[in-house]
């Protein structure tokens, strides 16, 4: 009865110890599938989902029959990746926001001068994420004005509707994240002028 015991123990550990075949990640909807949102986003939070993000954007994508919604003829396909790319995109801006508003200062507050070269540092690294994130929302708005042609106009792709509102919400102004970023960015400059001009008070 111990020899059983013992070797079944054995076995156990030598099981443990031999590799597991992982999930291998290839295709775009693979690493979409790795983004998620956190409750409180840390910036760490944020940077590991913009390398999902990222990664999915250069990956290619996974057949039709894998798609994220059901594919039955080669427009809706193509509907479905102009989509696809412009979600991408707005989910990109979206944390490059997020990672922004860690480092970004709202005031400049008088207290804060002995540290004035470390604020401006922060405020540059704050400025580099928005302007980041207005590179991609002109690529946002490429891909839906691809998917809002009207040749798609009657095609309804049902599992991604809210990508199709997002792009609906382009192309009538409703979403426009220029316009945050470019305010985001003003504000910014005005702290950091505020910095820029202070003295060491103490």
């Amino acid at each position: 009865m111990k020899t059983l015991f013992k070797t079944a123990i054995i076995f156990v550990l030598i099981t443990a110890a031999l590799p597991v075949n992982g999930y291998f990640v290839t295709y775009k909807e693979q690493y979409y599938k790795l983004f998620h949102v956190h409750y409180i986003q840390y910036p760490d939070d944020s940077m590991e989902n913009i390398y999902w993000l990222e990664q999915a954007m250069k990956a290619d994508f996974a057949n039709p029959l894998y798609a994220l919604t059901l594919i039955e003829n080669e427009i809706q396909w193509e509907k479905y990746r102009y989509l696809f790319n412009m979600h991408i995109n707005i989910k990109l801006i979206e944390q490059y926001l997020f990672l922004g508003n860690k480092w970004n200062k709202r005031n400049a507050y008088f207290y804060n001068a002995p540290w004035k070269d470390q604020n401006l540092e922060s405020l540059k690294t704050a400025e580099t994420c928005f302007r980041t994130a207005l590179y991609y929302w002109d690529e946002a708005v490429a891909w839906a004005e691809k998917a809002n042609e009207k040749r798609f106009r009657w095609i309804d792709l049902q599992k991604v509707q809210f990508w199709e509102d997002e792009a609906f919400r382009i192309e009538n102004g409703k979403l426009n994240y220029a316009k945050t970023i470019k305010r985001e960015l003003d504000s910014l400059q005005k702290v950091r002028e505020k910095f820029e001009a202070m003295e060491h008070y103490y």
